[in-house]
């Protein structure tokens, strides 16, 4: 079974470029489940289950990290997989952090970026864009020839060798080369191991502690005027 993991800021089309793919996969006999994970609202499972008939699961991460709670969820997602005999699991994953990968080793990562978002979002998603193993550039019948040209360079600037596709993803142009992609990938293999080291940091916010300021804060915090440092036993 191979592995598709896709990951992109909110309304760069992931759900859309999916449809697609997970389309032309089914035409060429394989048997595709989707699991969409989403921070509090999702309904693109139930689109897909209609529209697409394959097996769906949702997730909601609530209070962890779309990605941290990829990761804890990704072992039973395989395993749901398996049971129901399919040759290709998609995840559609929110991909919020920016400082974290959702990407594992021995799986295609795939990252849509939409050109409408400014010519400098290559530079600011960091492991998301530099981990993946392919991008796809959607909305680009929106912008100039010129802007897409810049948009490929940042990313390059941002990954060097990157495979950058770019896609009208409504109409479905662009995404064979997705396809053959993910034909080329590796099916999984034992145990899974993240992609890329997620970043160390020890937050009081994300467990509860509401107070404003670092001084009432202690782990890994960060003054205005002063690069990050470890305060606390």
């Amino acid at each position: 079974m191979k592995l598709v993991i896709c990951s992109g800021p909110p309304t760069s089309g992931k759900t859309t470029v999916l449809r697609h793919v997970i389309k032309k996969l089914k035409s060429k006999g394989e048997r595709p489940v989707f699991v969409k994970t989403d921070v509090q609202f999702a309904c693109e499972d139930e689109l897909f289950a209609q529209e697409l008939s394959i097996p769906v699961k949702k997730v909601y991460s609530g209070e962890l990290c779309p990605d941290h709670c990829n990761v804890m969820v990704l072992g039973d997602a395989v395993e749901w997989a398996r049971k129901a005999k399919a040759t290709v699991l998609m995840i559609e994953t929110a991909g919020l952090c920016l400082r974290c990968s959702p990407y594992v080793e021995g799986a295609f990562g795939m990252v849509v970026l939409e050109a409408t978002s400014g010519m400098n979002l290559p530079r600011k998603i960091g492991p998301m864009l530099s981990l993946a193993d392919m991008a796809i550039v959607t909305k680009i019948d929106l912008v100039s020839q010129a802007e897409k040209e810049v948009f490929r360079a940042r990313i390059l600037e941002a990954c060097p060798g990157m495979q950058v596709i770019e896609s009208d993803a409504l109409h479905g142009i662009g995404i064979e080369p997705i396809v053959k992609m993910i034909y080329n990938s590796s099916d999984i293999q034992g145990p899974l191991y993240l992609r890329g080291n997620p970043p160390l940091g020890t937050c009081t916010i994300c467990v509860g502690k509401k107070e404003v300021g670092w001084k009432q804060h202690f782990g890994v915090v960060r003054p205005l005027d002063h690069q990050v440092f470890y305060r606390g036993e």
